[in-house]
């Protein structure tokens, strides 16, 4: 049976075709960065076609670009208090929230610099941590800073960062004496650095990345593929080597 140009027409409206190349918005914690970027490239490896665009910043921050409208389909955050806010804005997919992984926070410093614990920062001059306002480690360094019973003396000597890599940076140049990191972070790209001591884990809650499919990636399948193969036993592999836990 022969179909008239109208017909076809209308076909085609109704049913457009296929985009050739699914595109993956991901915006993930700034501390993550080695880790994911090779995660990416391994599924993209398996999914030809598929593009991930990464956004990479403070939890905080990118939590409230998601929430002016950024485009975004997975969400990771280095803490739960920011995806729980984008959950109460309605903009996750609840059917899609898990764990991807685990980290611990440390201090960071010259060599020779003697700092052992928590207890000797007060006798420094310059600590670099992430804005707790809106980088998570910034805010596991105040409440460890506090349970410590220092923070007091801490106020004058804190450099705010807008994340993790910027407070290291502030160490690697010398700028500051020493930093609140992640593990992961030191093991990575300290070249100037090195871990002093690792913040004891009974004063902060364990840094836990949540991560989560948006309103928007619930509906991509490839943004639901990718966020299976987050929970992957490659994926677990590659976090490993760069210093995250899994568990």
């Amino acid at each position: 049976m022969k179909m008239t140009l109208a017909a076809i027409f209308c076909l085609l409206c109704l049913f457009p075709s296929a985009p050739l190349a699914g595109e993956i918005n991901l915006s993930a914690a700034a501390s993550l960065r080695e880790a994911i970027n090779e995660i990416a490239e391994a599924f993209t490896k398996r999914t030809p076609g598929v593009k991930i665009t990464r956004n990479l910043g403070g939890s905080g921050a990118l939590a409230r670009q998601i929430e002016n409208g950024a485009p975004a389909d997975i969400f990771i955050s280095a803490n739960t208090e920011w995806l729980d806010f984008l959950k109460g804005k309605r903009l996750l997919d609840e059917r899609w929230i898990g764990i991807f992984a685990f980290n611990e926070l440390v201090f960071v410093g010259r060599p020779g610099l003697k700092v052992s614990a928590i207890q000797d920062l007060p006798g420094l001059e310059r600590i670099a941590i992430g804005s707790p306002r809106s980088v998570p480690a910034g805010e596991y360094a105040m409440q460890a800073m506090k349970r410590a019973g220092i923070d007091r003396r801490m106020e004058k000597r804190l450099v705010m960062a807008r994340d993790v890599r910027e407070c290291l940076m502030y160490a690697e140049r010398g700028e500051v004496d020493g930093a609140f990191v992640y593990k992961s972070d030191a093991l990575q790209a300290a070249r100037n650095t090195r871990i002093l001591f690792t913040v004891p884990q009974g004063l902060y809650p364990r840094v836990t990345y949540p991560m989560a499919l948006t309103t928007v990636g619930g509906r991509k399948g490839e943004a639901a593929a990718f966020y299976k193969f987050l929970q992957s036993p490659q994926a677990g592999t590659i976090l490993e080597r760069h210093g995250f836990a899994t568990r």
